[in-house]
């Protein structure tokens, strides 16, 4: 049985996380986009992405945590109402890295990824979570679709001329 079929346990039950999470691909109207670099990986640039913390939890709430968590970006305010959060309905599923396998319960190696997008106002101030990353930049799409470690993250990015035409 794989990630895709099996029911997923809570961490507090497994002490792992759970194979369901959530893709944020931050960007400016200009499709300029907000690439982190991993604070243990480094090298390995990224948008924002993080795990569901319980079985139930909303992508939505996990999108909204994880962007205040790794980028200090505070979404539902005047500056980044809560319109500019996108669920793009898209969702990718992968083999976890094997680097990464051990954070998830044994047997788990695939991940379901749901893809979001968030606009907001260029020079937007980003705070990092230190023990998680340790450096960030804004790129034009094309340059951070190719700096991207991550194939989906790469393919989400080299979506948003289509998804976003008026940009």
């Amino acid at each position: 049985m794989d990630a895709t079929t099996q029911s997923p346990l809570a961490p507090s039950e497994t002490g792992r996380k759970i194979p369901v999470s959530v893709l944020v691909v931050i960007h400016t109207a200009a499709l300029d986009v907000l690439l982190i670099e991993r604070a243990l990986q480094p090298g390995f640039w990224q948008s924002v992405t993080g795990s569901i913390d319980a079985p139930g939890e909303p992508l939505m709430d996990t999108a909204l945590r994880e962007v205040a968590e790794e980028t200090g970006i505070q979404v539902g305010g005047c500056a980044v109402p809560s319109s500019a959060l996108r669920d793009w309905r898209l969702a990718n599923v992968y083999e976890i890295y094997p680097l990464w396998r051990h954070r998830y319960p044994a047997g788990i190696w695939k991940n379901t990824e749901h893809v979001f997008s968030l606009e907001v106002p260029a020079g937007t101030p980003v705070t990092l979570a230190a023990r998680e990353h340790r450096a960030w930049v804004w790129l034009p799409w094309q340059e951070a679709a190719k700096r991207c470690f991550s194939a989906s993250n790469a393919d989400a990015i080299r979506q948003l001329p289509r998804r976003f035409p008026s940009r």
